[in-house]
């Protein structure tokens, strides 16, 4: 049993408190927001992912699990402190450190003992240097410590399958006791461990999450082109991933992506090149192409009314992708914002994601059900994937509907099902279908 303190108690903090607690070590969750902690205290997780409540009871009640407010108290045992807090964007879009900065400076003040601190968050290439001079800058009394980089790679949605049977895990020390001391902790997860330089740690997470996001903009551009010649993306895209060479993963044409990770990595990943005097033309393109893909449902719903002012529009989905209530930069709410722009009435639902969305959309009229969704709309928009959206009665949607467009924003449906049933269905690359219905 290892003593490990996780700074930060979001997505990325709670998850690996709670999955280092199972696999038998004693973890204090750290976070300087009282109310959270004592929400977690009280045994409430302010965050929806699957299995991680019960998780985090089950540790708290064997003892192995805690939370507290005080870096006095989290650290006092510590040899493992995980930095796991925010690093949202900049103006910029470079990453802000200021949570970093902050941990980093609390870390100094208490420290009295030697520890290893690793860098969870998604940080600058150069932060873990940075991060040790501001602790040696702060430390009252010089105390050894050593920095290490251990970029997270979970999924909303999975993250805790994701921790437990990772693809790698990568950890980059320029000391390589404490990356050898950090793989001992994964060594229960049973998978490739990858050390290398601090530098070169930080930037196979930038890379790895920029490399999926220009698969998902490339796949959104051969939609487009697919629209205009009248192929399918959905069988274009079997087709590419039979290729071993390419794969099938993160070919599904639709909104786009979203969340806290993908836009906020390229973001910062095209900040990093141009300061340093790179040209990130294929990032840029990435984001443009992903941003299009949301002003496609408005050019799309123009095409077909004209105007769209007093026009109702249902929404199912909201989160920015299933199995969470992360609504960060998700899809449905830039396009719900510019419907509404545009005098649009807008009505929606999402299974998880309700309380996010009336803090976040307060002029969207929020539903019970995705039946009550489509009520009376003249179009509805699939934005989220949910997989109870695949299961619902279309006949019955279509006939609670006014108007019949059915606008497929992540193509989990059978288009020619859909025009059977008296949709005028608009999927995302699914040209040869909506060439038919426009001959």
């Amino acid at each position: 049993m290892k003593n490990i303190t996780v700074l930060g108690a979001g997505y990325v903090g709670l998850v690996t408190a709670a999955c280092f607690a199972d696999l038998g070590n004693k973890v204090v969750s750290l976070d300087i927001d009282e109310e959270k902690i004592a929400a977690l205290q009280r045994g409430e997780v302010p965050i929806f992912e699957p299995g991680l409540a019960e998780l985090i009871a089950r540790n708290v009640r064997a003892g192995r699990l805690s939370f507290t407010t005080s870096y006095d108290e989290g650290l006092k045992e510590a040899e493992f402190v995980f930095i796991a807090v925010g690093t949202p964007s900049g103006v910029a879009g470079e990453a802000d450190l200021q949570y970093v900065r902050m941990a980093a400076e609390s870390i100094a003040r208490v420290m009295d003992h030697p520890m290893i601190i690793i860098n969870k968050s998604t940080v600058p290439v150069g932060t873990g240097d940075w991060v040790a001079d501001i602790i040696k800058k702060h430390q009252p009394e010089p105390v050894p410590f050593w920095v290490v980089s251990n970029p997270e790679f979970l999924r909303e949605g999975s993250a805790i399958n994701d921790f437990m049977h990772p693809d790698r895990v990568v950890l980059g020390s320029m000391h390589r006791d404490a990356a050898e001391k950090v793989a001992q902790l994964h060594l229960p997860l049973r998978t490739t461990i990858q050390i290398t330089d601090l530098r070169t740690a930080e930037m196979i997470k930038y890379a790895s999450n920029a490399f999926l996001a220009t698969r998902i903009s490339f796949i959104n551009e051969i939609a487009t082109i697919c629209e205009r010649l009248g192929a399918d993306v959905k069988e274009v895209a079997v087709g590419m991933g039979y290729d071993k060479r390419i794969g099938p993963a993160f070919l599904d044409a639709g909104l786009g992506f979203g969340g806290s990770c993908f836009p906020k990595d390229v973001r910062a990943l095209e900040h990093m090149a141009l300061v340093h005097g790179a040209h990130p033309q294929l990032l840029r393109a990435v984001m443009d192409i992903n941003q299009h893909q949301r002003h496609q449902v408005l050019i799309k719903l123009r095409d077909i009314f004209g105007t769209l002012n007093e026009r109702k529009v249902g929404i199912l989905g909201l989160s920015f992708k299933p199995n969470t209530d992360d609504m960060r930069d998700a899809p449905a709410v830039d396009i719900a914002r510019q419907l509404l722009r545009e005098g649009a009435l807008v009505q929606a639902y999402d299974p998880v994601a309700m309380p996010v969305a009336a803090r976040i959309l307060p002029e969207v009229r929020l539903t019970e059900s995705a039946y009550d969704a489509a009520q009376g709309v003249d179009a509805l928009i699939l934005a989220t994937e949910w997989n109870e959206f695949r299961h619902l009665d279309m006949r019955r949607i279509k006939e609670s509907m006014t108007g019949d467009v059915l606008l497929d924003g992540r193509n989990i449906w059978s288009p020619q099902e859909m025009i059977e049933l008296g949709f005028h269905y608009i999927g995302i690359g699914r040209g040869n279908y909506q060439n038919k219905q426009r001959g």
